[in-house]
């Protein structure tokens, strides 16, 4: 059953909303924009009917808190005032509400309107995720296409971003970053981990494929790759600044290679200078890469390539993240 919360400082409205929405509805009752909010945080319901006019924290002010949280701003919210004024409802709109009733409404027309503002954000939702997927296809498509040019076996841009996402879990869960790790910044890292060497698509084969190791000026060449994918990434988030995963997608590309202690490339960043998607691509990269066959050498096994991770611990890699690396230890290795 679809949850509407009502959001009114007069009870008698309350109580009657309540009547005619009761059976068809779950109905959640708010008596002012500050309980509206506490509600919101607890139980994200599917619309809002909004009074306008109220003490303390009006309709507009309410609005305007439930639009800044990105786990309600795509609630579809309509106002209910007693008033006529046009500038109210222009006010209203500007904010972000979908729609606006005047009070007392009748029965029929507050459902039809309910059920139309349910199914465009029903159908709103469900092309943001077709739009997203197929982006994200796309992306890892064009990455794979890039990974073959210099890897044996392939796979790799998948297994990294798989591995992103449980290090994010994990750090999560642990409590650590617990500001900037949120739950919807980690799903932007697991969205961009698969970009992390786009940069790859302007190095020559002669260095990408050379079967030995490459010399000085070869790895300067190699090591080009991050700036260089940074850049591609940045420009292509330019054009496209609703994609907040291409954001994340080009510090992943600028840090992955950076090091905890401030030796790695390209910028020699250290410590918490190095953005955080970066310090837990650094680790699902290594890792990954260590396991994998490469057309110099053959992969390790995973539990040295685990051994490895964790004597980087504070030198190569963030502690924090080895920390959660080493807490799944035994999923990713089978050992304890």
């Amino acid at each position: 059953m679809r949850k509407i919360l009502v959001v009114d400082d007069n009870q008698t409205n309350l109580r009657v909303i309540n009547t005619q929405l009761a059976d068809d509805y779950y109905v959640a009752l708010a008596a002012s924009g500050e309980q509206a909010l506490r509600i919101c945080a607890t139980e994200k319901p599917d619309l809002i009917l909004l009074d306008v006019f109220m003490p303390g924290m009006d309709g507009f002010e309410t609005l305007r808190q439930i639009k800044t949280n990105a786990q309600l701003i795509g609630i579809p919210v309509i106002f209910l005032t007693g008033s006529n004024e046009i500038g109210v409802e222009v006010k209203g709109l500007s904010l972000g509400a979908r729609d606006f009733l005047t009070k007392p409404v009748e029965k029929s027309v507050l459902i039809h309107r309910i059920n139309l503002h349910l199914r465009f954000a029903s159908y709103q939702t469900n092309l943001e995720k077709m739009v997203q997927e197929l982006s994200d296809t796309i992306a890892v498509s064009f990455a794979e296409m890039i990974e073959y040019r210099d890897e044996s076996t392939g796979g790799h841009v998948t297994r990294t971003g798989r591995l992103v996402g449980m290090l994010g879990a994990k750090l999560i869960e642990m409590g650590a970053f617990s500001e900037e790790l949120t739950p919807e910044a980690l799903e932007m890292m697991k969205r961009a981990a698969p970009l992390h060497d786009i940069g790859k698509i302007a190095i020559s084969d002669r260095i990408l494929l050379k079967p030995d190791r490459l010399d000085d000026g070869e790895f300067a060449v190699m090591k080009r790759h991050a700036l260089l994918g940074a850049e591609i990434l940045q420009n292509m988030y330019q054009r496209m600044p609703t994609q907040r995963c291409l954001h994340y997608a080009s510090l992943i590309a600028a840090s992955h290679h950076e090091r905890y202690d401030g030796k790695g490339y390209p910028a020699g960043l250290a410590g918490g200078d190095i953005p955080l998607c970066g310090r837990i691509m650094a680790v699902a990269d290594v890792y990954d890469a260590l396991t994998d066959d490469r057309v110099y050498r053959k992969g390790m096994s995973r539990l040295e390539a685990r051994n490895i991770i964790l004597e980087g611990r504070g030198l190569n890699f963030d502690p924090l993240v080895v920390d959660a690396f080493a807490a799944l230890s035994r999923e990713l290795t089978g050992e304890d």
